[in-house]
């Protein structure tokens, strides 16, 4: 699990909360049931008219599976990997004990295609290569699609507050007015708040969280293609270590020596 992202959710609801309770202790004030069926109701159905049912449903599956279940690419520990199947791969030996001792799908496909011993070097490295753009690019396409949705909430609460806007003014006459007036704004102001919410809270940090771990499972698999490349090419373990760093941080570096014995 993402720790982290379930952690700055939570971190988020808190601090809603906390500053709710620090305004009014009457938290009812903010409860609404036409505002949350505004909110909720008009941004499904927008959702859905953009994408279809059956991927507006996919979408929470996707949000599920990859903000709270994926694994966070650990890129020194994939470098190991490599360095498991070059070794196996320099000595001749089959892969498919290997395999076994590796985790990483991307560079277990690699290996099953090296494995087959049909396709040539080349060609391996332009497949897993085109397999690399098309992940990317599915996985954006999802994020982006609930950035989409994220636009939805505010301006469905927008309606919800014109909506109650219209009603309040409709209403307006008599010696109680202006008493009534206070209230019925605040009530008017919270399709807004839920819209708000629901966007920035849920939404947008998701689909950014999205694009973002796409952006580092597209380096990982960059970082797999090279290392497939250099063993192939039977290269020496230290080479592979030090271009494979290349695509790391200073700090995130692997120290050759720490993992290979001279």
């Amino acid at each position: 699990m993402n720790f982290y992202s379930l952690f700055g959710f939570i971190i988020s609801i808190v601090v809603l909360y906390i500053g709710l309770r620090m305004s009014t202790d009457n938290l009812i004030a903010f409860y609404d049931v036409p505002s949350i069926f505004i909110v909720i109701g008009g941004t499904f159905g927008a959702t859905a008219v953009c994408f279809q049912l059956n991927r507006f449903v996919a979408l929470f599956k996707i949000f599920l599976r990859r903000m709270f279940f994926a694994k966070k690419n650990v890129m020194p520990d994939t470098i190991k990997e490599v360095l498991v199947i070059a070794e196996a791969y320099k000595k001749g030996e089959a892969l498919t004990e290997a395999k076994k001792r590796i985790t990483d799908p991307f560079l277990q496909e690699a290996c099953g295609i090296i494995e087959d011993g049909i396709i040539q070097k080349d060609e391996i490295l332009s497949i897993m290569e085109k397999r690399n753009d098309n992940i990317t690019f599915h996985y954006m396409e999802e994020a982006n699609k609930i950035k989409t949705v994220g636009k939805f909430p505010p301006a469905f609460g927008m309606i919800g507050t014109t909506i109650g806007m219209i009603v309040l003014l409709g209403n307006l006459g008599g010696e109680d007015a202006m008493k009534k007036m206070g209230p019925a704004m605040g009530v008017c102001l919270i399709t807004t708040l839920y819209g708000s919410v629901l966007s920035n809270m849920l939404f947008l940090p998701v689909s950014e969280n999205l694009i973002d771990s796409t952006k580092d499972g597209f380096m990982k698999n960059k970082l797999i293609i090279e290392g497939v490349n250099l063993l192939m090419d039977k290269a020496n373990p230290i080479l592979i270590v030090e271009k494979l760093n290349s695509y790391l941080n200073p700090s995130e570096r692997l120290d050759w020596k720490k993992v290979i014995k001279v």
